[in-house]
C-alpha cells in the first residue's frame, strides 16, 4: 500500500534516543491539558519500552499499530480505523508498525506532569516525557 498523500506533507520530527518513531505535534491545549500528536511507527520495528502515565485516545490512520509485551511478544494488532481509549497504566510495552509504517493520531490527556516513562530492558526508568517537553518541542518547531 502506498503511504497516504498527507504523510508526505507532514513535517515529521524525531525524538533523541528513540529509534523507529517520528512525530508531528498538531496542537497543545494547555488549559485543558491535551496534546494532539501524530506518531509514525516504523514498519516491522519496535520503539523503546515505555509506560503511558495518562489517558490516551488513539486512532490508527495508516497501517497496523502493533503493541508488544515487555518481552517483545506481540500483544495486539490495531488496524486502520481502530479507535482506542487507553487509561494510564503501569504496564510496560512497546509499539510499532506492521508491514508498512503505522500512523496513529494520539490525543494525550489530563496532566501537566509526566505523560510517558521511558524504560530500559530491565524495566528501570531512564527518562520521561512531560507536558513541558511537548510544549518545548512544539515551540522549537514553530520558530
Amino acid at each position: 500500500m502506498n503511504p497516504l498523500l498527507f504523510d508526505r506533507a507532514i513535517a515529521w520530527q524525531t525524538l533523541e534516543n528513540i529509534a523507529h518513531l517520528q512525530y508531528a505535534i498538531l496542537d497543545i491545549d494547555r488549559q485543558n491539558r491535551i496534546i494532539d500528536v501524530l506518531f509514525k511507527f516504523a514498519a516491522q520495528a519496535q520503539i523503546v519500552l515505555h509506560r503511558h502515565k495518562v489517558l490516551n485516545h488513539m486512532l490508527v490512520i495508516q497501517g497496523e499499530h502493533r503493541l508488544y509485551e515487555a518481552d517483545g511478544s506481540l500483544k495486539e494488532i490495531r488496524p486502520v480505523g481502530r479507535y482506542t481509549v487507553s487509561p494510564a497504566s503501569d504496564e510496560p510495552h512497546r509499539e510499532g508498525g506492521g508491514d508498512e509504517d503505522a500512523i496513529v493520531f494520539f490525543s494525550i490527556r489530563g496532566s501537566d506532569g509526566v505523560l510517558y516513562e521511558i524504560l530500559d530492558d530491565d524495566l528501570n526508568g531512564v527518562a520521561t516525557l512531560s507536558m513541558q517537553d511537548f510544549i518545548d518541542l512544539h515551540s522549537r518547531r514553530m520558530q
